[in-house]
């Protein structure tokens, strides 16, 4: 499989290009088409922008449709967004077209990546501001750290197909902030606050965390990844953060607290990557200091097992 260049997803130059009749059928069978059919043409759009290829095996896993039914909606699509994708037999699927533009699905980074962190074929539905269950919520305005959909998608298209990945990277280290990386990754994660890839580092001959935000140039290249996850011993280990509620507390918020977090007795215990386990103590507020010296109010759980896992995450003891 190759990394194919991409292309900007609202390119609708070559579109501009076709007749005025055409443009107006075009736009009226796109309209016309029924919402479980568009779910499907969204996915097709999602999984050829930010993985380069798309196939009919692709289209069948993810909605439980048969070969030939996903042929179809593959036929449906090319014959509503012309251009769009170009079938390349060295990987028997559907690759993005120089002219792709975006018809069906919003790729934008902020839309896309909940989508594939909860593992969803389309996320969107038909219903505009209509809570459908009746059930208002609310999300934290958090600011959008997040790259280009053009930096994503080369980002993206080295996981899937297992590339190496050249990036310009700021650190936040005292290193050049812009030094050119080469990267071997293999998983995206989400720590609720930021996202970051977990990638090998040619340079340093390790696998560490480089923050998508902070990538403001990447290209997947034709070089195969010489590593992947298996070769992430921290990736693949995991251990169990044992967490009580803080002792600066009084004996009934104590008592709220193994409530609140299903404790069976008195430990609260997490089974945790070890690349993952700063980004946890950090998002529970853990109190990580030896002698659980830290305000009890804002940190209301303590560590119990530092000496176990302080090794691992280094960075975020106190």
């Amino acid at each position: 499989m190759v990394c194919i260049e991409a292309a900007s997803p609202y390119n609708f130059k070559g579109q501009e290009q076709r007749g005025a009749g055409e443009m107006n059928t075009k736009e009226r069978m796109r309209l016309d088409v029924k919402w479980a059919t568009r779910q499907r043409l969204h996915y097709i759009e999602v999984m050829a922008w930010y993985t380069g290829v798309v196939t009919r095996s692709d289209v069948a896993r993810a909605f439980g449709l048969s070969d030939p039914a996903a042929t179809k909606d593959l036929k449906l699509y090319n014959d509503l967004a012309p251009g769009n994708l170009v079938y390349n037999h060295s990987v028997f699927g559907f690759v993005p077209g120089s002219g792709f533009g975006a018809i069906f699905a919003d790729l934008s980074p902020a839309a896309v990546l909940p989508v594939i962190a909860a593992n969803l074929a389309v996320a969107s539905g038909p219903y505009g501001a209509e809570l459908i269950y009746g059930l208002p919520t609310a999300a934290l305005p958090l600011p959008a750290r997040l790259p280009s959909q053009h930096t994503l998608a080369q980002i993206t298209r080295a996981i899937h197909s297992g590339r190496k990945l050249r990036v310009a990277y700021r650190s936040l280290s005292d290193r050049d902030s812009q030094n050119e990386r080469m990267l071997e990754p293999h998983s995206l994660v989400n720590t609720g606050i930021r996202w970051h890839i977990r990638a090998y580092n040619e340079e340093t001959c390790d696998f560490r965390d480089f923050v998508l935000s902070r990538i403001v140039e990447a290209e997947c290249l034709d070089t195969p990844a010489e590593s992947n996850q298996q070769y992430d011993d921290d990736w693949v280990e995991s251990v169990s953060l044992k967490l009580a509620p803080h002792r600066g507390l009084d004996a009934q918020k104590r008592e709220s607290l193994l409530l609140d977090y299903g404790a069976n007795g008195d430990i609260i215990e997490v089974d945790v990557r070890r690349a993952l386990l700063g980004y946890v103590l950090q998002r529970l507020n853990v109190d990580t200091t030896p002698d659980h010296t830290m305000n009890p109010n804002a940190y209301q759980l303590m560590l119990l097992n530092r000496d176990e896992i302080e090794q691992f995450a280094a960075w975020a003891f106190y």
